[in-house]
């Protein structure tokens, strides 16, 4: 039994990586994406956008997560994503 959880966790410590890089990789796209919008004189805070980006996660979204959990970490992240767009457009660069 020790054995299967050993490998159980082991296969989460994996996969928690790869989610913390792809996690980074969206980040980067959303700082890229940001930059564009400040070059076009678009503001930050695309609501439309940000729908269109929550409904196609829930529609991804095969189970076990709850849609509701689901979509509260998407929140924080377009949150989390739009607070370095305007830490970049400040000029400050990242905290």
């Amino acid at each position: 039994m020790t054995d299967d959880l050993d490998a159980l966790r082991s296969e989460i410590d994996a996969v928690d990586r790869e989610i913390v890089g792809l996690l980074n990789r969206r980040a980067q796209l959303g700082l890229a994406a940001g930059k564009a919008k400040i070059q076009t004189g678009r503001p930050i805070t695309d609501s439309e956008r940000e729908r269109e980006v929550l409904v196609r996660v829930a529609m991804a979204n095969g189970g076990p997560l709850p849609q509701d959990a689901l979509l509260a970490l998407y929140r924080l992240l377009i949150e989390t994503i739009k607070r370095l767009e305007e830490i970049e457009k400040s000029g400050s660069g990242p905290a």
